[in-house]
């Protein structure tokens, strides 16, 4: 799959994972940060895609700290899905 399909894909996911109905994938920017001031997700929704990135793509994030980095925005979620999903 390639990157803009990949992120397409993702952006959906998270509109779904997370309840957001009200947003469309155009309106989560791919450098905008998902948590504080950026998309406004809080720790709870952290949990939820840290889920959606089990389910959908083969992923667990064992540390803490890396989910905080990979969480980040759109483009570090697309950067690990794509170096780490199972094949």
């Amino acid at each position: 799959m390639e990157r803009e399909e990949l992120k397409l894909q993702l952006k959906n996911h998270i509109i779904k994972y997370l309840n957001l109905l009200e947003m469309t994938p155009d309106d989560i920017k791919d450098d905008q940060p998902l948590f504080g001031d950026g998309l406004g997700l809080d720790s709870i929704d952290s949990i939820e895609l840290i889920v959606l990135l089990e389910r959908e793509y083969g992923i667990k994030i064992q540390d803490p700290k890396d989910g905080r980095k990979i969480l980040a925005d759109i483009n570090s979620m697309l950067d690990y899905i794509q170096e780490h999903r199972a094949k």
